[in-house]
């Protein structure tokens, strides 16, 4: 058996924790539609058709967690929560756009993975 002509590539770490967020079903949709502006729990699920409330709502708080997302709390009467970006998901934006781009230019439009469906 012959030796590799060079040591095997592994991902770093920074790409790594990127893909856990991102490549988790929803999160990017959420997170694109939040970078149009707040928007509220039944707004997000018209948003991304398909999501029960149940995953949306445990998306919603991954996000929180992970900083790219905030839960804001408008007082009442009646009392109304959003959700927005925080700077880190703001940042993110331009990512997404790009990533759109390149979907439009490079992938079947509307074209799903076997196992996405």
């Amino acid at each position: 058996m012959t030796e590799p002509a060079h040591d095997p590539v592994v991902c770093d770490a920074a790409i790594t924790s990127a893909f856990a967020v991102l490549g988790k079903r929803w999160n990017g949709m959420l997170l694109r539609v939040l970078g149009f502006g707040t928007e509220s729990f039944a707004e997000l699920r018209r948003a991304v058709p398909g999501i029960s409330d149940t995953m949306l709502a445990d998306r919603l708080a991954e996000l929180a967690a992970t900083g790219l997302v905030v839960r804001v709390v408008e007082p009442g009467p009646p009392v109304a929560v959003r959700y927005g970006l925080t700077d880190a998901g703001q940042r993110l934006m331009p990512v997404l756009d790009d990533l759109g781009r390149w979907a439009s230019e490079s992938l079947a439009v509307g074209a799903q993975p076997a196992d996405a469906r």
